[in-house]
């Protein structure tokens, strides 16, 4: 029987031949090489340094944190006081949301316990209110190298976690594992077959497939030959053996359609995207067959080891599907960071639209309204709401000052409630920070975001090095607040504040508009919903006063929202228990 590695080299051969026939394009952007084939083959997850327990003395600082107007940032990887661990890492999280409590959110990532050491952990962190406050209970499996982190959840709110193993003969599997108390918990987990760069996605239809785990993976690197997809039809308590997937796709995500259609992405054999389609796959007795396989050009290609993350990929091609019963019903929307071919620029972010379930796409949109093409836009990250409002976050070094090679960089978002038609302004959502400092002996700050939309807002997982280190934070966006543009005439004729702020039972919200209108004041949650209405008729031009009695409001973070006419303000304000 011949050797895993021998099956390897005769696949990645046929590869490299299957190219050359096809007569697939050499290109190079910050790397030595960038086939699709040396592409697809740049990264894996292998260990090649010791376990390093944390220091015996953690030292902590206060954890970084921001709230803004329709948004808010809290570091995940955080000790019992909240505060940040220093000398530890974490980066490349997932995450999953309650679709019957969206309080309930678990995030996992990559933990490094020492940053001297590139030994890797299946890390998580759950919270139950919203994400104003996070456990970090540890790792799944202590002392077991695991990486690659990807979460969903089903319609039940059961949370589901695949995590990565690989051992020194670079043999790669991966586990499935569940908690079914909102993350505090979970089982030892399932065998999954599995690989490198693999992805998850569960079928939440309310059709045959309900229930079913599906994922894939890079065939470069698995532990099964030549197989890169594999699926549990019995909600994890099994996966069936690994079988091809047409296309060969790699570092890609997957979506399920309204029909319970499978769908799965890729960085495309040669440039841009490509896109296969299993229709049977959620049916037990079915083979699995695709019944698709399209090629979408986005004017470039994904690209791996440029110096802003040296060792890492920079994003996956994001896939998603629009479940509403909305006008996009059934779009199929692909998106990623890739090198410009018709213009020198090293990253945008692009995205394309398919109205006829992936058969075809239309022209590629990019999405950052910066300036030039010296600035880097990556680890771009999409994801779909139940009302079909299509929700974007990036990284962008645009604020970057720099003459030469700009890195530093910030988090933007942008929305569509249109179906990828028109989107809100970009929106920067932190501070500058340096994605190079902080480096778990691995010179790269993961591969991937992950974000989930519900009809009020987006939950993103991210990263970011504001503490000086590589950590994990959860930032909750509200799009109607963050998308829109904030007019200087506005803010000049249209007065608003809160005292005191914070406020336990009583707080005096003052306002002052220009001229008459109908005037409305709201207080609104985390989630977009209205709290309290503590005004709204015609008024005319001139100062008032109004009593806010807020003891029936939970303790947290809300915002106050005067609507005068056409215009609006919008303050932020906090409930102290």
């Amino acid at each position: 029987m011949k050797k895993f590695s021998e099956m390897i080299k005769e696949l990645t051969s046929l590869a490299i031949l299957s190219v050359l026939i096809a007569g697939g394009p050499l290109l190079s952007y910050g790397q030595e090489t960038a086939s699709p084939y040396d592409r697809a083959r740049l990264h894996h997850e292998a260990p090649d340094q010791p376990f390093l327990s944390p220091a015996p003395f953690q030292e902590t600082m206060p954890g970084y944190r921001l709230k803004s107007t329709g948004f808010f940032t809290e570091q995940v990887n955080v000790d019992a006081n909240g505060n940040n661990i220093i000398g530890d890492a974490a980066n490349e999280p997932s995450i999953a949301v309650d679709p019957k409590d969206p309080n309930h959110i678990v995030i996992g990532w990559r933990q490094f316990d020492n940053v001297n050491s590139n030994f890797r952990q299946a890390g998580y962190g759950y919270t139950a209110d919203g994400g104003l406050t996070w456990t970090f209970p540890g790792v799944l499996e202590p002392g077991v190298f695991r990486s690659d982190p990807v979460l969903d959840f089903d319609t039940a709110g059961n949370f589901y976690y695949n995590s990565l193993t690989a051992n020194e003969f670079d043999e790669f599997s991966c586990k499935v594992f569940r908690s079914f108390n909102g993350g505090a918990a979970w089982d030892t987990g399932t065998y999954a077959w599995g690989g490198d760069k693999q992805w998850m996605a569960i079928d939440r239809t309310a059709g045959a497939g309900s229930g079913n785990i599906y994922s894939s993976w890079t065939a470069y690197y698995s532990s099964c030959y030549p197989g890169s997809f594999t699926r549990s039809t019995d909600k994890g308590d099994s996966f069936y053996p690994c079988i091809p997937v047409d296309g060969f796709p790699y570092w890609g995500t997957m979506a399920v359609g309204p029909s319970g259609e499978l769908y799965i992405a890729s960085g495309g054999p040669g440039d841009g995207f490509s896109l296969v389609r299993s229709s049977d796959a959620q049916f037990p007795d079915s083979a699995g067959a695709w019944d698709l396989l399209t090629y979408v050009d986005v004017d470039g290609y994904v690209v791996g080891q440029d110096p802003i993350n040296p060792l890492g990929i920079m994003g996956q091609v994001n896939v998603e599907v629009d479940v509403s019963n909305g006008p996009g019903h059934g779009n199929v929307y692909m998106l990623a960071s890739v090198a410009r071919l018709s213009v020198d620029d090293p990253a945008d972010v692009m995205f394309a639209k398919s109205i006829d379930g992936g058969q075809t796409f239309g022209p590629a949109q990019r999405l950052n309204t910066d300036s030039g093409i010296a600035n880097r836009q990556w680890f771009g990250t999409m994801s779909v709401a139940p009302n079909g409002r299509i929700d974007v976050a990036w990284l962008d070094t645009r604020d970057d000052t720099a003459s030469n090679f700009k890195y530093k960089s910030a988090l933007y978002y942008c929305y569509s409630d249109d179906q990828g038609e028109t989107w809100s302004i970009n929106k920067k959502l932190s501070e500058l920070f340096d994605p190079t400092v902080g480096y778990p002996q691995q010179n790269k700050m993961g591969d991937y975001f992950d974000m989930v939309s519900d009809d009020a807002g987006a939950h993103l997982a991210w990263a970011n090095t504001l503490n000086g280190e590589e950590d994990v934070y959860y930032t909750h966006i509200l799009p109607s607040i963050v998308g829109m543009e904030e007019q200087s005439d506005v803010q000049d004729q249209l007065r608003l504040s809160v005292f005191p702020n914070p406020f336990r039972e009583q707080a005096v919200i003052r306002y002052s508009i220009p001229s008459g209108c109908r005037v409305r004041v709201d207080v609104i949650n985390l989630y977009g919903e209205v709290a309290l209405t503590v005004a709204g008729k015609e008024q005319p031009a001139g100062s008032y006063t109004v009593d806010l009695s807020a003891g029936i409001l939970p303790a947290g973070y809300y915002l106050c929202r005067l609507s005068a006419g056409t215009r609006a303000r919008t303050i932020s304000m906090v409930k102290l228990k």
